[in-house]
Parts: C-alpha cells; sequence; structure tokens
C-alpha cells in the first residue's frame, strides 16, 4: 500500500471506527468482546484489499456482516457448552431509555442471527432496502419479509414495548447510547 492508500485508509478507519463499532455490537448481539474482533478483523482484510476498493463504507459493512455469518455457522457447528446462567440483575435506572435497552435487547437476542442482522443494517444503520438486499446477498422482497416477520416476532418477545407511550418513547440514538 503506497502511501497516499495507507493515508486514505487511516482516515477512514479514524472516522468511521465508531459508527461500525456500533454495527458490530449489534451483529454481535450485545458482545462487545466479539465486536471488537469483528471489526478488527474485518478492516485487517481491508487493508491488505485497499487500493481495489472504491467505496469503503458499504464494502466494510458487507465484510462485517459475511464475516459474521461464517462465525455463526462455525458455532453452530460446535457442541454447546451448558454452563450455569448468570443472575440478570441490572442496576437501579427509572428512565424509559434504560428499560427499553433492556427490553429491546432480550428481545433483540432472541431473534434469529438473521433477522436480527436485518433490523440492524435496516433500522440501526438506517440503510435502504436494496443496500441491506446486496449486504445479505438476497432479494429486495426477501429484506422486506424478513424485516416484516422480525418486527413481528418483536412484538410477539416484547409486548411492553407497544406499552410505552409514543410521547416518552427515547428516539433510536438514544437507545444506542
Amino acid at each position: 500500500m503506497d502511501v497516499a492508500e495507507e493515508r486514505r485508509f487511516r482516515e477512514f478507519v479514524a472516522s468511521r471506527s465508531p459508527a461500525l463499532m456500533r454495527l458490530g455490537y449489534l451483529l454481535t448481539g450485545g458482545d462487545q468482546h466479539a465486536a471488537e474482533d469483528l471489526l478488527q478483523t474485518v478492516l485487517a482484510r481491508a487493508a491488505a484489499r485497499w487500493e481495489r476498493v472504491d467505496d469503503p463504507e458499504p464494502y466494510v459493512r458487507r465484510a462485517m456482516y459475511r464475516e459474521q455469518v461464517s462465525w455463526w455457522r462455525r458455532a453452530a457447528r460446535r457442541p454447546e457448552t451448558v454452563v450455569p446462567e448468570a443472575p440478570d440483575v441490572p442496576g437501579r435506572d427509572d428512565t424509559h431509555a434504560a428499560e427499553l435497552k433492556l427490553v429491546l435487547r432480550r428481545a433483540l437476542a432472541r431473534l434469529t442471527a438473521r433477522q436480527r442482522a436485518a433490523l440492524v443494517l435496516r433500522f440501526f444503520a438506517d440503510l435502504p432496502e436494496a443496500e441491506v438486499a446486496q449486504i445479505m446477498g438476497c432479494s429486495v422482497g426477501t429484506v422486506r419479509s424478513t424485516v416484516h416477520r422480525s418486527l413481528a416476532r418483536l412484538r410477539v418477545l416484547a409486548p411492553e414495548l407497544a406499552d410505552l407511550d409514543s410521547a416518552s418513547r427515547p428516539s433510536i440514538k438514544e437507545v444506542q447510547s
């Protein structure tokens, strides 16, 4: 990689890492360490091909999604290890944002990896359906039906989300933090 391309890569990493880290966090089901590993793996691979990358943002997003799918598939082939369930005792926080965050996190964790990825790419990353379809390697219609079914499943898994009145409901940006 020549000096100009290296500078371009460093600038991309510096400016887009926080957003890509949040995307990785959601793709990995809320595992900070796995999100860091995912982003680092993808950026290392992108650095090797950087001179051939025309539009880095979609390239890295697509690579993150595909790498996460590979990890899910490898994990599905490994035998499951049974461990005692850790107690779920959140700290006291009476704000609606904290309540929503916990409920939403648990509900998202119960979705399939594909459903969670479709919702994350469509609503968190705010990508159009066509770009989500391209990243996931499927048609726009499949994205629409997956998102529709995923939202319906979220309504079943977390009916308390509907009980929060819209005036006190935090924005998606508040839930992300």
